[in-house]
Order: structure tokens, then sequence, then C-alpha cells
């Protein structure tokens, strides 16, 4: 990989198992199918029909999105979404619903009522989850129905990503209640974000079932692999710097979005079940910022 793209180094780290792995191997395959041309309008708007997808954002004609993975990948059309310019605002980096919010207070997060996750275990970085505990962190789930591509909440340097394996678990209400840690067990990319504002902050982008293909922004040719067994440290062109609302990343069939602040740094201002689009206020900078 050269140096524009990217490079990426590896260390061993056990990988989970689940018994969703050949469903998940299933859907991947399917939604990486090339469709016939003339089948897929048709394809896209029943899909479309039956998540509640608004083809009215979508960038291209459906005919031009080769593949389910493509168009669940989708772009926006031009104007579709307002980023929040607004001074000191943190804005949503993505479609979804606020499934959990809080302080990360002793190095733990809440999963769903009665049920929480380390942070050391989710970002896979004891120095780090050290540095974010008593953070303000959001959990954002994406449906089916939703644009799937992540930005960047903030203005910030991009440090690098972190690909952690793990198992493809689903990530809706019910299996967020009942299975233990699921958010810090699945597949994921640890965003490393710095900002002159705040320091240095995190973005998770957490796989699911049928989801474990994940593209990154500033490294093309290191997508998450379905079954890798190494966590996977994915350098980016030194002083890569993206601006609030710029791309980071986006997920072919959709999943959960965390992020974890320094303590006292961000005043979250958004209500648990509330759905956000990408681009609207989801808080601001706090005092100490």
């Amino acid at each position: 990989m050269d140096a524009t793209k990217g490079t990426v180094a590896t260390k061993s780290r056990p990988s989970g198992s689940s018994a969703g792995a050949v469903y998940s191997a299933f859907v991947g395959t399917v939604a990486r199918q090339t469709l016939p041309a003339p089948l897929r309008g048709f394809a896209y708007r029943a899909f479309a029909r039956a998540v509640g997808a608004n083809l009215g954002e979508v960038e291209l004609e459906l005919a031009d999105y080769p593949s389910l993975g493509d168009f669940f990948a989708r772009r926006l059309r031009d104007g579709a979404r307002r980023v929040d310019a607004g001074p000191g605002v943190v804005i949503s980096p993505c479609d979804g619903r606020i499934a959990a919010h809080g302080i990360a207070a002793d190095g733990e997060l809440v999963q769903a009522k009665g049920r929480m996750y380390s942070l050391a275990e989710l970002l896979a970085d004891d120095a780090l989850a050290a540095r974010l505990t008593g953070g303000a962190y959001v959990t954002i789930y994406l449906s089916p129905r939703d644009y799937h591509r992540v930005h960047a909440p903030l203005d910030a340097r991009l440090v690098r990503y972190e690909y952690v394996p793990g198992t493809l678990w689903p990530v809706n209400r019910w299996a967020t209640a009942r299975r233990e840690g699921l958010l810090a067990r699945n597949e994921r990319v640890v965003i490393h974000m710095e900002s002159d504002a705040i320091g240095a902050f995190a973005l998770v982008m957490v796989a699911a079932m049928g989801v474990g293909n994940i593209r990154l922004a500033h490294a093309p040719d290191s997508a998450t692999l379905r079954g890798a067994r190494e966590h996977r440290t994915i350098e980016v062109p030194a002083g890569t710097r993206v601006t609030r609302g710029d791309e980071l990343g986006a997920f072919r069939l959709g999943s959960t979005v965390v992020m974890v602040f320094p303590p006292g740094k961000v005043e979250l201002a958004r209500d648990l079940g509330e759905t956000v689009k990408f681009g609207a206020a989801l808080g601001a900078l706090g005092g100490d910022a």
C-alpha cells in the first residue's frame, strides 16, 4: 500500500466466533453480487419500501449501483443534509437513533438498561481508555433505512484507524439488552482523532450480523476483512486533517457508532431514543474545551 493510501501493521489478537458467522457470510456475499442493470431499480425500490429508506436522498440513479452493498453505502445527493456550522457545535456523524449516552464513569459505558461494558475493551487501548474515562459518550444505532456513511463530528487530525477483529452479532435493541459486552465483542474499527479544542477522542464503527465490511475513507485499500484474526493498525498519511462533516468511512450494511470524548470537553444534548441525522447538532464543546 502506498503512502497516500495508508499502511497496515498487524499484531496477533484472537478473533471471536459467532453462531451467526454463516449467515453473515451469506448476507455479505449476496450484498456483493452484481445485479443485472434492468433489475436494480426494482430491487432497490423494494428494499427501500421494506425498510423505510428515503430514495429522494440518493446521489445516483438506482441503476448506477451495481450491488445491494453499493446501494447501501450510497452517498447523499447535494443538499440532502446541512452540516451545522455553529461555533463549538459537535455534529452527529451519521443517521440513526440515540441508543445510549452519558458519562464513561469508572471506565464503563451503558450498552442497554442494566448492562454495562468496558471502555478499554471497546477501544482495545488501555491508555486511551484511561484518558477518556469520565468523558461524555454517545451510541448511535443505524437501522437498514439509514444513510450509512460516517463523518467527522468536529474539526480534527485523523491519527489512525485500528481494526479490531470480533464477532458479528446483531446490535439491535433486543440483542444489546441480552448479550453481555456486545459492542466490545463485535468486529469494529476504532478511529483515533485529535482536536485542537479538546485533544484526543475516539469514534468507533461497530460491525454487526451481515455487516463485516467497513470501508475507510482515508485508507481505501484497507477495508475490514471478514474473519480476519489480527488486530490491525491502519496508518494514514501524517498530518491528515478532517473538517466537521468530512467522511471517515462507510458501513456496507448497517450497524452502530460509539463516540467517546475527554472529560469535561463535550456536552451532549440529545435524548435517549431520539432520531438524529448526519450533520445535525449533537452537542457542543464544554466549559473545559
